[in-house]
């Protein structure tokens, strides 16, 4: 018997104990409807990779929480507390689970104390390196062709700041970024935007504003939120910093 023949004999099925009579019987059919599965025998299962949040400390255990029991948190702290990345993790997790309709993710286009001068291209190419950590958090979270994906329908939306007034963000998870660099106009501006079963999340370091001194309002604006209930205003700390160990020691002497 040719192989292409025991081929189509194990796909269709067919068997006709005639062939194999001058074989002696030492040929015997291949299993064709109970083969082995990776799903074992119950194939009703899902299953499914899901990177999971875990808290690294105190300080980011009260962010989480804080995320899931107000509409709007305001998380100001040092560098490396995971104040963007906790904040687009849960925007993610509440999109997936269709608790919100898109994530929109903004950010102040201002540059880290140098000018960079024209940049080439149509807007999006000229937002792109201000609004680079923002696309790492989602790669680390969701893959970036999905990512792509999610950004062309517009279910993720990227914009900055200057962008943002006018507009009503129902059903949405909104996380505001490096708002240390917003203005107390601009926060107020940010903050008004707040639609119905929406989650803001405002992340900065007051300490680290590239404006010019005293023009920053995250500080300003965190202390009058202080005692509204229904918002969340967490302060990270040092021992909240879960980068390098050296950037904690770095940031008590600088």
């Amino acid at each position: 018997m040719t192989k292409r023949a025991l081929k189509r004999t194990v796909r269709e099925g067919a068997f006709d104990h005639a062939q194999f009579q001058d074989d002696g019987g030492k040929v015997r059919r291949l299993p064709v409807g109970n083969g082995w599965s990776p799903l074992g025998r119950d194939e009703d299962r899902e299953q499914g990779y899901l990177k999971t949040i875990k808290p690294k400390s105190e300080g980011q255990a009260e962010l989480i929480k804080a995320i899931d029991a107000k509409n709007l948190v305001m998380a100001l702290g040092p560098a490396g507390t995971g104040k963007t990345y906790l904040a687009i993790a849960k925007a993610v997790e509440a999109l997936e689970a269709g608790k919100v309709a898109k994530i929109v993710l903004s950010r102040p286009a201002v540059e880290a104390g140098e000018s960079i001068g024209y940049l080439p291209g149509d807007m999006e190419d000229k937002l792109a390196p201000y609004l680079r950590p923002l696309y790492d958090a989602l790669s680390d979270r969701l893959s970036m062709k999905r990512v792509r994906a999610l950004i062309a329908e517009g279910a993720i939306e990227i914009a900055p700041v200057g962008y943002m007034r006018g507009r009503t963000l129902n059903n949405a998870f909104v996380v505001i970024d490096e708002a240390q660099n917003c203005t107390y106009g601009q926060l107020k501006m940010l903050l008004t935007r707040l639609g119905w079963h929406s989650t803001m999340v405002v992340t900065g370091d007051p300490n680290q504003s590239d404006l010019l001194p005293g023009l920053s309002g995250l500080g300003d604006v965190a202390d009058r939120f202080e005692v509204v209930p229904n918002i969340a205003v967490v302060r990270l700390a040092e021992q909240d910093i879960v980068r390098h160990p050296l950037v904690a020691e770095m940031l008590g002497v600088l």
